[in-house]
């Protein structure tokens, strides 16, 4: 029986990766920080499992090596915001992967890191599985904390993968998500009629990825962690959407607003409403250089190990993710006299 300490099992990647090996059979301990609760992606606590409390900012995340059998540890606990400070983050992702992965090798565990996609910084292209290069520039401090993560794990002397996920949604079959991303508020922003343009380039894609891919991919590494050390694996899409679809997205629901779409270097942001201005600066600042890149993310090393493949994320995906966010209220609804189909 595959014994694993999961960080961050909270969080909505760690609880389905609960969720899953749960039902897989493994001995799973759930390492919580403020709340005693475990859910999956659908919503329902987690069985069979044990919770402990820990925080990774503390010297082996304030647990009792002898007191937790594990063969692994999944790291997924991490601190997301994208402009945070640098020291916030660092504290969290970079000083808190030390604490974790000490804690694996005093337990003579396994570390299975979760790091994300975006460790390419600005880079464009192919995007091989493999180490973050020297002089990669980074685009926000979220990037930059993580691929400094990364590096204290390769040289940490545990036995250690890194799992990449790319931006992660809802599941493929129904577009279902647990807590929306920090992303999903460009949807709802164009939704909402509080933005009217979507700056992005031609050239520019958003790598997404269903929750369920995610999830399993981690699982199934986990799973096959003796042939997938010292490996770097992307958790992506091989069918990258364009930027511009996510205003297209929002333009094809009957009762939402068209965004225009327009090259960031075209943008007249003294032509906007003050408001308007005001909240699409601050989406720029956060996600603007997404609009504006084209990275290729290879998955072809996690795809040997795993057999796994990415499921189609396409257009018809993207508005099963919509559709989704419109039933849980999470963008509006048509008002009841719409004649909208999306209303239905």
């Amino acid at each position: 029986m595959l014994r694993v300490l999961v960080t961050g099992a909270a969080g909505l990647i760690g609880g389905e990766v609960c969720a899953r090996l749960a039902a897989r059979g493994a001995r799973v301990t759930a390492m919580v920080r403020k709340t005693r609760e475990v859910r999956g992606n659908d919503g329902e606590p987690v069985s069979g499992i044990e919770i402990v409390s820990g925080d990774v900012t503390q010297p082996l995340m304030g647990l009792d090596p002898a007191a937790v059998q594990a063969d692994l540890v999944i790291h997924c606990a991490a601190h997301l915001e994208f402009d945070a400070p640098r020291d916030e983050l660092a504290a969290v992702n970079v000083e808190g992967t030390r604490n974790a992965v000490a804690f694996a090798k005093a337990t003579g565990a396994g570390f299975l890191h979760v790091s994300t996609a975006y460790v390419c910084g600005t880079r464009e292209g192919p995007i091989a599985e493999a180490p973050v290069p020297e002089g990669t520039l980074f685009t926000n401090n979220y990037e930059e904390s993580k691929a400094q993560a990364e590096q204290v794990v390769a040289n940490s002397g545990a036995p250690f993968a890194i799992a990449r996920p790319s931006i992660v949604l809802g599941d493929h079959v129904h577009g279902a998500i647990r807590e929306f991303p920090s992303l999903c508020n460009v949807f709802r922003l164009m939704a909402r009629g509080k933005i009217g343009v979507l700056p992005a380039r031609e050239s520019a894609t958003f790598n997404l990825v269903p929750i369920c891919h995610v999830a399993e991919g981690i699982v199934r590494i986990a799973e096959k962690f003796e042939e997938a050390q010292d490996g770097y694996f992307h958790l992506v899409s091989t069918q990258p959407l364009p930027a511009a679809e996510l205003a297209h997205g929002v333009t094809r629901v009957g009762h939402f607003p068209s965004p225009e779409v327009i090259d960031p270097d075209g943008l007249n942001k003294d032509s906007l409403r003050p408001a308007e201005r005001l909240l699409l600066e601050r989406l720029l600042a956060t996600f603007g250089a997404y609009f504006t890149r084209n990275s290729q993310f290879d998955d072809s090393a996690f795809q040997a190990v795993t057999g796994l493949a990415c499921p189609k994320t396409d257009s018809a995906w993207l508005d099963r993710l919509i559709g989704y966010a419109i039933a849980c209220r999470y963008l509006p609804s048509a008002r009841p006299d719409s004649a909208s189909p999306a209303a239905a």
